[in-house]
């Protein structure tokens, strides 16, 4: 142990490898509080030749590594498991001035969401991903697990920003794929296969994304509906009317008392409804008119409000966005983010509460989620001793529903048990032939994605 702590400290200096328990308990434990382990140490790096130089040493000494970003996951996966060295890629946050002409930036791993939101917005331009954990998430590890977020519906995930990146192999080796071009097609396109692999496959390093226009006007409504049903048929109309929709999130009673109970905010409404839709539209010039003219005419609506000043946009996201805050607030849940096709939506909803009930009575439920791509994240509270079941008894009515145990998250060491859910026998043999000629020595994220072999 002291061998290789020594060798790391000759890379990286000595104030940054963390050997002392106070110093790495920050980063043992994740979001959620749920996942926990026990690193060897914490090796800090700052760019891309160090990363390189760590790997090699680890490879060398067979010692595994678990990457870590901001440490943001809610899936176990950038925590320790087996006391593996855990790199912490924080300090790689270079940020490259804005490519104007092409609309694209590249930037250092642990630059957190927020900052290159800032970044793009000097400039004029805009990150087309955004997510309630701007403040501390890394683009590093939001195209290592191809974060979704609220704007999916208009952008797309992580990946589909994605226009090249730097990341280092098993064994040290560094790839480089930075020109961002539109157009390269030369073989296997290994850019599109590191993101989502969640550090199996390689550790990235640097990334080049592509930016979205800024648009400055904005409205948000929230809509009061009888339930997931009315929620969908309100989807509908506005995805076929707005032209300018960027957001689309759906919640429930449930999930805004809560909210309300945490946040002390007042009620949105007059009196209660079963189920309430949140939808924002992005435009250079003021898009309320379009939002009003919809509301109008959609017999899903039960109520609604609208706003177009800041204030009052973030007064009305507050009821939506303040969910994970507050569900952390209450307990340490059982995170599930789950996606079945909008066909499956409503009877998917109908079901979660007796499913859970179940296998743990007295376990509460809240459920809240982008209603456009079926992405519900389930949370339950007061599973104690069944988070195990709550998990089986969830995944399993989703893949029953023809669809994934992991939407936005990922698989991380939380949901490997389940992921013959979602993937054949067939495509679980392709992963483990990739993952075996990227890191034969299994040294990368031992246990993520992948059983350990």
């Amino acid at each position: 142990m002291s061998d290789i702590e020594e060798v790391l400290r000759g890379i990286v200096g000595p104030g940054h490898v963390l050997v002392d328990p106070d110093l790495r308990a920050a980063y043992e434990t994740d979001w959620t509080r749920r996942f926990t382990g026990t690193a060897r140490c914490v090796v800090r790096p700052r760019d891309t030749a160090e990363v390189a130089a760590v790997v090699r040493a680890c490879a060398a000494a067979g010692v595994p590594i678990t990457v870590q970003g901001g440490n943001t996951g809610l899936v176990g996966g950038g925590v320790p498991d087996r006391g593996e060295v855990l790199l912490s890629l924080t300090r790689l946050s270079d940020l490259e001035p804005v490519d104007e002409l092409e609309s694209q930036v590249t930037a250092g791993a642990g630059v957190t969401l927020e900052k290159l939101q800032a970044h793009a917005r000097a400039a004029g331009l805009d990150v087309g991903v955004d997510l309630a954990a701007r403040s501390a998430a890394t683009v590093g590890g939001m195209v290592a697990t191809n974060a979704g977020g609220i704007r999916v519906l208009r952008y797309g995930s992580m990946r589909d920003q994605l226009t090249g990146l730097e990341a280092v192999l098993a064994d040290g080796t560094v790839l480089t794929r930075l020109a961002g071009l539109a157009k390269d097609n030369t073989g296997y396109d290994l850019t599109q296969l590191l993101a989502g692999s969640e550090g199996t496959l390689a550790v990235i390093t640097r990334v080049r994304l592509r930016l979205v226009p800024l648009l400055p006007a904005r409205a948000v409504a929230l809509v009061a509906v009888d339930g997931t049903e009315g929620a969908l048929a309100l989807l509908a109309a506005a995805r076929s009317r707005l032209a300018t929709l960027s957001a689309a999130e759906l919640c429930y009673a449930d999930g805004i008392d809560l909210v309300r109970a945490h946040g002390r905010l007042s009620a949105p409404f007059a009196e209660d409804y079963p189920a309430y839709v949140l939808l924002e539209c992005a435009a250079h010039s003021d898009p309320t008119d379009e939002i009003l003219e919809l509301l109008a005419d959609c017999d899903a609506v039960q109520d609604a409000t609208v706003a177009g000043d800041q204030v009052g946009r973030a007064r009305l996201w507050a009821y939506r966005e303040t969910h994970t805050e507050a569900i952390s607030a209450a307990g340490v849940p059982v995170k599930l983010d789950v996606c079945v096709p909008l066909r499956e939506l409503a009877g998917l909803v109908a079901e979660l509460p007796g499913a859970v009930a179940a296998v743990a009575p007295g376990a509460r439920g809240i459920v809240f989620g982008h209603v456009n791509e079926g992405n519900l994240h389930v949370n339950v509270l007061g599973a104690g001793e069944h988070a195990e079941e709550v998990t089986d008894a969830v995944l399993r009515l989703v893949a029953q529903r023809h669809g994934s145990i992991s939407s936005e998250h990922g698989v991380g060491r939380a949901k490997v048990p389940w992921l013959e859910l979602s993937r054949s026998e067939a495509e679980l043999a392709a992963l483990r032939r990739i993952k075996t000629a990227f890191d034969p020595d299994g040294i990368l994220n031992p246990g993520v994605l992948l059983p350990v072999r």
